[in-house]
């Protein structure tokens, strides 16, 4: 199955693109689904924390399961004042 990734802000910057398209196998997790991105994107490494995660516009657990998953973003954590 293929998932629509998207990036914002820093890890889009990190990563060089905003979006791609992966294939992943069924079964595969959202933590599956960023540890094999980490290692297609240098810019991933050593990155300090877990970006926030969204599947299909709502927020998401790592653990979630894409199965039926058509998009997934991760964002860095903000903070305001």
């Amino acid at each position: 199955m293929r998932v629509e990734v998207l990036w914002f802000a820093s890890l889009a910057e990190r990563t060089g693109t905003s979006r791609e398209t992966v294939k992943v196998e069924p079964g595969t997790d959202v933590a599956g689904l960023w540890d094999r991105l980490a290692g297609r994107h240098a810019g991933l490494a050593g990155l300090g924390y877990r970006p926030l995660v969204a599947c299909d516009l709502a927020w998401s657990a790592w653990s979630r399961p894409l199965d039926g998953v058509r998009e997934v973003a991760f964002l860095p954590p903000v903070s305001g004042g």
